[in-house]
């Protein structure tokens, strides 16, 4: 497979596109070159694109998720193989992703470790699709675990600190909660490389403050998991709707968030730090309607993943989906919905130049649109997926 995968790497390729957005601007009539995984240039198309050269309707910049917990019927908890990786990778290129973070709900030490070996392999053998890691605690407050096991939360050490930071090809993200975590781990996480988001928490204003000028750079599924925002008492939410440097992840599927406050977060937010995430479960690209996570039934009903007390656990939901129900819930321009699905998580990655726009010396990681918007081709670093005809 990945012999295979490495020769159409290689190959070279010309689109013409009918319309294309570019991360920035929507063109008419352009062609894009491709060589060797990268766009090599895109330029305006002469009157006739040349014989054998195809052409589509609209191409897109890929979608970039930065917290995928499964997909394709596993879960990255139950399996953390380059097998489970390859599956997820699958599945959610279905619905747009060209480049995600598997995610691993809590783990405990051992299934940490063989969670960032698992992305080791998967980004040393270039498996399309795997950007690094996001480890979704341990470090969190047991008031606001929400679908995590209450059993396997836990308080950093050092040696915890040097293992979630020792994936050397690909990106880290943790998701703590800065009262339980506190400002030393934050601060040596982010000195290591690590991406440090806000999440599962009950810091107040201060203390998220304390924590984004220690290092923190980011917040984890807004408004799910942590305090509401009130008159008198803003928490971790107002900080995120306020520091100007802060993004946030945010989960655009109906259930986690009201769409009203969707609009409302998005309207609030400055341009580029709004990204949506999917938090996706193994339900996506699959026809399960339950799965375990730790000693757990989850089970899908009207598009929503509970435990039997009600508690959400995880989303079953794809990337091209946020994207169409951002554009409605926050009443955004649908290109600009575009952005918060792929440049702006690129660049909440420091990936904004490698992905997120189509042009030159960017990877040729995009996507092929047809009528009503509908996905007919996922290209990921030059290669073509077909995702469904017309």
């Amino acid at each position: 497979m990945q012999a295979q995968f490495w020769r159409r790497l290689l190959a070279s390729h010309v689109l013409h596109c009918s319309q294309l957005f570019d991360g920035e601007h929507l063109l008419e009539d352009q062609l894009v070159h491709v060589e060797q995984g990268r766009i090599s240039r895109v330029v305006a198309c002469p009157e006739s694109p040349g014989e054998g050269v195809p052409s589509v309707p609209l191409l897109v910049p890929g979608l970039v998720d930065l917290q995928v917990n499964g997909g394709g019927g596993v879960l990255f908890n139950e399996a953390p193989t380059l097998a489970t990786l390859e599956t997820m990778a699958a599945a959610h290129r279905a619905g747009g992703t060209v480049g995600f973070l598997p995610t691993l709900i809590s783990g405990r030490r051992e299934e940490i470790a063989a969670a960032i070996d698992a992305v080791a392999a998967a980004t040393n053998a270039g498996s399309p699709g795997v950007l690094g890691i996001h480890l979704e605690g341990p470090w969190l407050n047991q008031s606001r675990r929400g679908a995590h096991a209450g059993a396997r939360l836990d308080v950093p050490t050092q040696e915890d600190v040097a293992l979630c930071s020792s994936l050397v090809r690909g990106k880290t993200l943790v998701t703590l909660a800065p009262e339980i975590a506190g400002e030393d781990t934050i601060r040596a996480l982010a000195a290591r490389g690590v991406i440090v988001c806000g999440g599962h928490s009950e810091a107040d204003l201060e203390c998220t403050r304390r924590a984004l000028q220690a290092g923190m750079s980011g917040f984890t599924h807004l408004f799910n998991a942590m305090p509401p925002l009130l008159s008198r008492d803003p928490g971790m939410v107002g900080a995120a709707l306020t520091e100007d440097d802060a993004w946030f992840g945010i989960i655009a599927d109906g259930h986690h968030v009201h769409p009203v406050t969707v609009r409302a977060a998005v309207r609030a937010k400055q341009p580029a730090r709004a990204v949506l995430v999917t938090d996706a479960m193994s339900t996506v690209g699959a026809p399960d309607a339950t799965f375990r996570l730790a000693d757990a039934e989850v089970a899908l009903r009207d598009g929503r993943l509970s435990m039997p007390d009600g508690t959400l656990a995880g989303a079953h939901l794809d990337m091209l989906s946020a994207v169409n129900n951002v554009a409605r819930f926050a009443d955004i321009d649908w290109f600009e919905a575009v952005r918060m699905g792929s440049l702006y998580p690129a660049r909440a990655l420091g990936l904004e130049a490698e992905l997120g726009r189509v042009a030159a010396g960017y990877r040729a990681s995009f996507l092929v649109l047809g009528a009503q918007r509908m996905l007919r081709e996922t290209w990921v670093d030059g290669v073509r997926y077909v995702i469904a005809a017309d």
